[in-house]
């Protein structure tokens, strides 16, 4: 598959996982992406009561953890380009904690359709690795969080130790790639190495967060330096 460049592309293609995205990510995290997502919503300092915003939410999952932490007197957003994740998430959501108070609403995380100041805390779970333009994307979130607050991103990044990198190359192969031939979706999935060589590393990160405007950033990485989550402060 050539690389993925263009919004449309990366739209359709989550559009087109989305019925199988949740288990797909079950098996390739070994299960353990729910505790990353955890930790996203932990450092992203949200508190009960407070109003929060998941950007690039997908199914759903991230958005429901910080929906729980803020709790029922809280708000939470979910916001998503892809129409058919947004359908998950309202329905899993439905099933689960329906007492929440969520807003699904598609979007663009490039022109966030939220008024400045207006969040006490973000999260972007594997998401930032898929905009267009990572710059205007740090930017925005730094417009719509409130003077002190914070974001915390999650996402894959390529190790800076070449043994890892071969690693997770191999991984990649052997294991994505394979699991999502068994789910039909080989060509949908085969985007994410080259998604991973482009996505900037840790302290690239943490100067981008900083020329968005960001007063202190720090990538925290985990999973033999192969995950990681920036977390910036406003």
């Amino acid at each position: 598959m050539s690389s993925v460049d263009t919004a449309t592309e990366i739209q359709q293609i989550f559009n087109r996982i989305a019925p199988k995205y949740d288990d797909l990510n079950q098996w390739i995290s070994l299960g353990q992406h729910q505790i990353w997502k955890k930790m996203a919503v932990k450092w992203s300092g949200v508190q009960a009561g407070d109003t929060a915003l998941d950007i690039c939410c997908g199914s759903g999952d991230l958005t429901l953890i910080l929906a729980q932490t803020v709790g029922v007197m809280g708000k939470t957003t979910g916001i998503d380009f892809a129409a058919q994740q947004l359908a998950i998430a309202a329905a899993k959501q439905a099933r689960q904690c329906p007492e929440f108070d969520i807003t699904w609403q598609e979007g663009d995380a490039l022109d966030l359709p939220f008024d400045d100041h207006h969040f006490d805390g973000v999260t972007i779970g594997y998401g930032l690795r898929n905009v267009t333009n990572i710059p205007l994307a740090l930017a925005e979130v730094y417009r719509v969080l409130k003077p002190g607050k914070k974001v915390a991103i999650l996402d894959f990044h390529r190790p800076a130790d070449k043994t890892k990198q071969a690693f997770q190359q191999w991984y990649m192969q052997t294991v994505v790639v394979p699991l999502a031939e068994r789910f039909k979706l080989t060509a949908e999935y085969e985007y994410i190495q080259p998604s991973i060589e482009r996505f900037p590393p840790g302290k690239v990160q943490e100067k981008l967060a900083y020329e968005a405007g960001f007063s202190e950033a720090i990538h925290y990485p985990f999973a033999g330096d192969m995950m990681g989550v920036l977390v910036a402060t406003k």
